[in-house]
């Protein structure tokens, strides 16, 4: 009618204009009109890092947890997106990480963006992943591959007895099982009990998580787990995906009942392109600036900050260090520089610390404890736990003014262990013989040569029980719990993040962003804010990665051991992997370490 009304109007007044004027059709007007779908695409393949990542050429080209995290945060505010897709292709990420990407997810959602989910297949944590957006698709062809939880120890001590290598391991904690894949053939009652616990949290957490994204009963859940491996077309029927078909049928349903709509993919949507171009002599200058991690000096900003401290990797003594394949401990040296410059640094108004570590140093942990517990009274000083925060890992967060951890993240393990190894007898088997000079009843106490006397032994001992005993204090008084309450949750057992809320071990379960969030509260400011981020220590260049330490007397970061793992399949490289607590006990005799590898398909 209102198309008809004003012609017929027309047509009384003047006819000639009528006849001469040509009235557009409704399906002429539609085609006018055609409607354009703007489309996020991203894939989350990789480790996701924490931390800033290397500087220079390398470090662009890796993406880190927050590069990917400020990506979705990107699509979350882009008003202009009609949809994105996920291309889940195998991210290498532990369960903290596995929440913070799944928050990223649901932040688009809540900004009204729909999140559709492509795999090619799935394994557990991809399809955990996929459960946080709108629609699932699968291609014919693929699987989802969901089989449940195993936890898998490596023990040594029958090839140490082939070798007749003696293991002197000693601990704190009837849960401090870091020594009992070297002393032992099998767990022990106490390691079989707090692995049986891990495992019932993870089992629980997965769950919960697919029933409630996809309305889905307990026991609905538990059945599919139970068969484990599916096709696409029985995930479909189960109800854990929602489309059996290959990326591009996404297109369909993101245009709806739009079919005539052009759809424009954003491929690599909000990834930093790199620049290569290296052409003349300016760029031969950038290529070694890249490749020695030499960044443009940046202008020194007097606006406020707030300083995200990374703690990441084994903690040791010295400098921390990285090599070109990824790995990268966490060096006291470095780390008390950093807290001190974001301590002195006026613009900077709080402090998160954000850890990622099994542990390691037990005196590299305590001077970095004791150096965050100079912040006390002077900046508010938050903790984000990552996928571990164990042993070291918790000792340098037990002092803070508020502790957010994972559900998943591996926590507590507030034990001590040590010991050596002793090879007399390896050495005799292989034609090597020793003669010894001694002075002092406990001379041979760190020798690789002997075993430990009975008074050796004692010593050790002692020196540990003094270590624990300083442990578990400095706990409860971070805490705010007695002693003897917080001792019984200690002796090296390990937990979820969501079992040390319950526990009193941590305030909160959150992100980093909730992290960063408290920490602006606690410093006065207001919540919408926006602060500078001042990202510490400084990454390690790319020049170290490839040549090593710039420092001659810095000890290698890995064993042996591991350097012949990377030339084997992952099934055969991880039990060597276990062995790398050895060159961390040739350097630092006393460890408070995680015990394991906790990794689920």
């Amino acid at each position: 009618m209102k198309l008809i009304v004003p012609v017929l109007a027309m047509l009384l007044v003047s006819p000639t204009f009528a006849a001469d004027t040509k009235t557009p059709q409704p399906a002429d007007a539609a085609k006018a009109i055609k409607k354009k779908l703007s489309v996020a695409h991203i894939e989350l393949h990789g480790a996701y890092p924490e931390g800033t990542g290397a500087p220079g050429l390398f470090g662009e080209a890796v993406e880190t947890l927050g590069t990917i995290l400020q990506r979705l945060e990107k699509a979350s505010r882009d008003d202009d997106l009609d949809g994105v897709i996920l291309h889940i292709n195998g991210p290498s990420i532990g369960w903290a990480k596995l929440n913070e990407l799944r928050t990223g997810i649901q932040k688009m959602r809540q900004k009204g963006r729909k999140v559709y989910a492509w795999m090619e297949s799935a394994s557990t944590k991809d399809y955990l992943l996929a459960t946080a957006c709108d629609e699932i698709v699968l291609p014919e062809s693929g699987m989802l591959l969901m089989p449940g939880l195993r936890a898998e120890v490596s023990f040594y001590k029958n090839l140490f007895d082939m070798l007749a290598i003696q293991p002197q391991m000693l601990r704190v904690g009837e849960f401090k099982s870091a020594a009992e894949p070297y002393s032992r053939s099998e767990m022990s009652p106490a390691f079989r009990e707090e692995m049986e616990a891990i495992l019932d949290d993870y089992y629980r957490q997965i769950v919960d998580m697919v029933g409630s994204t996809r309305k889905l009963s307990a026991d609905k859940v538990k059945g599919a787990i139970d068969v484990g491996l599916h096709t696409a077309a029985d995930a479909k029927a189960l109800g854990l995906i929602d489309r059996v078909g290959y990326e591009d049928s996404i297109t369909d349903l993101i245009k709806g009942d739009q079919k005539d709509a052009e759809v424009k993919f954003a491929k690599g949507y909000g990834k930093k392109k790199l620049d290569t171009d290296f052409s003349g002599i300016n760029g031969m200058f950038k290529m070694m600036d890249l490749l020695m991690g030499v960044e443009p000096k940046a202008r020194k900003s007097s606006a406020p900050k707030i300083a995200i401290i990374s703690a990441v990797g084994p903690i040791t003594s010295g400098n921390s260090q990285a090599d070109f394949f990824g790995d990268e401990s966490m060096g006291s040296t470095t780390m008390i520089k950093a807290i001190r410059q974001a301590r002195d640094d006026e613009t900077v108004k709080a402090i998160v610390l954000r850890v990622d570590s099994p542990g390691g140093s037990a005196l590299a942990s305590d001077l970095m404890w004791h150096e965050l517990e100079t912040l006390e009274g002077k900046k508010p000083f938050v903790v984000s736990m990552g996928d571990v925060a164990a042993s070291g890992g918790y000792y340098i967060a037990m002092g803070a003014d508020r502790i957010y951890a994972e559900p998943g993240t591996l926590t507590g393990s507030i034990g001590v262990v040590g010991g050596k190894l002793a090879f007399e007898k390896f050495y005799e088997k292989i034609g090597i013989t020793t003669s010894v000079v001694q002075r002092g009843k406990n001379g041979g106490v760190l020798s690789l040569t002997t075993p430990f006397s009975d008074a050796e032994r004692d010593a050790m001992q002692k020196m540990l029980n003094d270590i624990y005993a300083q442990f578990t204090k400095k706990a409860a008084t971070g805490r705010k719990m007695e002693h003897e309450k917080l001792e019984k949750m200690a002796r090296g057992r390990v937990y979820t993040g969501a079992q040390a809320l319950q526990l009193g071990l941590v305030d909160e379960l959150g992100t980093l962003a909730d992290a960063i969030a408290f920490a602006k509260k606690a410093a006065g400011l207001d919540p919408d804010q926006k602060l500078e981020r001042l990202d510490l220590p400084k990454s390690i260049s790319p020049f170290e990665q490839l040549f090593g330490p710039t420092d001659p007397g810095a000890a290698s970061l890995k064993s042996a051991a591991a350097a012949w793992a990377r030339h084997l399949p992952p099934e055969l490289a991880e039990p060597l992997k276990g062995l790398d607590i050895y060159e961390l006990l040739a350097r630092e005799r006393v460890l408070t370490v995680l015990p394991y590898r906790m990794m689920v398909k």
